[in-house]
């Protein structure tokens, strides 16, 4: 089939209905320069979305490295349990963020930008997971950025 008439009959009923199909035929489209047919509104509003998912992922594996950094630290009742589970989650975290970095150096100012966001959130997933009382733990984050990437850094290196 004629790409053209397939990009149009697309355009016409959406590109939701076979989003895989519009992908395609918009990439050919682009290597073939055939510019002029291309669904550009949508096209610009999927590159949009793949670099809101990457800040996405940044903030979320962000709030859990927090979270579990948290739990370490503060829920003394659970640690002799679950020590060895919420570490091997803070190494999985702290190896996945350096890979979004690492791939995306843009986002380093963004991941200064939303740490103590994030700290907040994780404090505020970790009171109710742990029903521990608000107070235990401390409103500013209990490590620096760069603690956050250092493997080595646990909060029982420190004194909290």
């Amino acid at each position: 089939m004629n790409p053209l008439l397939l990009s149009n009959e697309l355009q016409e009923s959406g590109y939701t209905d076979d989003f895989y199909q519009w992908l395609e035929i918009t990439r050919q489209q682009i290597e073939n320069q055939q510019f002029s047919v291309v669904d550009w509104q949508h096209l610009l509003e999927e590159l949009e979305a793949l670099g809101n998912e990457q800040k996405n992922q940044l903030e979320s594996r962000l709030i859990v490295l927090f979270e579990h950094l948290l739990k370490l630290a503060y829920w003394v009742q659970e640690k002799d349990y679950n020590q060895r589970g919420w570490q091997g989650t803070i190494i999985e975290q702290r190896k996945q963020i350096k890979r979004v970095l690492k791939k995306n150096p843009s986002l380093k100012p963004y991941f200064l930008e939303i740490f103590e966001e994030c700290y907040q959130d994780a404090r505020d997933i970790t009171i109710v997971k742990t029903g521990l009382s608000n107070d235990i733990f401390p409103t500013a984050p209990i490590l620096t950025p760069e603690q956050a990437l250092d493997e080595s850094w646990l909060p029982n290196n420190v004194n909290l």
